[in-house]
């Protein structure tokens, strides 16, 4: 499985005697099976825009979203997409919820006995018959998650899923979703605002300069796997390596900034 952007550059139309907005421009990335590709940038940088093209919800005004050397031409059960806010329903339970996507497709009773998996890899066992708005945010985004892999998606899409949370459920969260990463084997395109956590999650960064977007800067990352291997979340934020990287990825940003003004 590959995803390949070739190109891509949107222009959103002008709209009430404003000129026409250059979201996008040119914007080139292939990212491989099982990646974990993060997008990092100042706010208006274009970060949502690229992730709502790969997910089918906008088209290019030039340029190609391929997907297993298929061109993209809008949403599909290959992707799925966990949002900032976790967009599900309040009138169904946790296992409705997680269910959903599944029963859309027809697959009736089977649909449970996935739901069933995945509610107990994210740590929901328990909570299947609880309404979802009874539960804590950290809670409602494991649901959403769940939601997201039952559809045995090729790409997982994250939209900053984890910002309007706590700092302690944060961390937490982090860790969770680098563990279903490794045991399921998914491919993952996540944006964020957070320096320490696109550093942390991601196996590749990509960071973006602001309108219109670019990718200006690219790093490989070593610390979503060090974490994995073992070594506790905290000890890896608090190394040497990561911290000069985090200090120079902010660097980037405040200096594209200012350019920018």
């Amino acid at each position: 499985m590959a995803l390949e952007i070739r190109e891509a550059s949107v222009i959103y139309p002008a709209q009430s005697g404003r000129a026409p907005v250059e979201a996008l421009s040119k914007i080139d990335l292939t990212v491989e099976e099982h990646d974990f590709v993060v997008a990092l940038g100042a706010s208006g940088c274009g970060k949502s825009t690229l992730l709502n093209l790969i997910a089918g919800f906008l088209s290019p005004s030039s340029g190609k979203i391929m997907l297993d050397e298929a061109e993209v031409s809008g949403p599909g059960a290959d992707r799925s997409v966990v949002f900032q806010k976790h967009a599900l329903l309040p009138w169904l339970n946790v296992r409705e919820n997680v269910a959903f996507g599944l029963k859309l497709r027809g697959e009736g009773a089977t649909a449970y006995a996935v739901a069933d998996r995945f509610i107990a890899l994210l740590g929901l066992k328990g909570f299947e018959k609880s309404p979802v708005y009874a539960l804590s945010g950290g809670m409602q985004q494991r649901v959403g998650i769940a939601r997201a892999l039952t559809c045995d998606p090729k790409i997982l899409l994250m939209d900053e899923p984890l910002g309007a949370l706590d700092a302690l459920t944060r961390e937490r969260a982090q860790e969770l979703i680098l563990d279903i990463w490794k045991s399921t084997g998914k491919t993952v395109f996540l944006i964020t605002h957070s320096v320490e956590e696109a550093l942390f999650m991601g196996t590749r960064l990509i960071v973006m300069s602001p309108r219109p977007g670019r990718i200006a800067h690219r790093f490989d990352l070593p610390f979503s796997r060090r974490f994995l291997n073992g070594t506790p979340a905290r000890q890896v934020k608090a190394s040497p390596e990561f911290i000069e990287l985090r200090e120079e990825v902010l660097r980037i940003i405040f200096a594209d900034e200012e350019q920018a003004a």
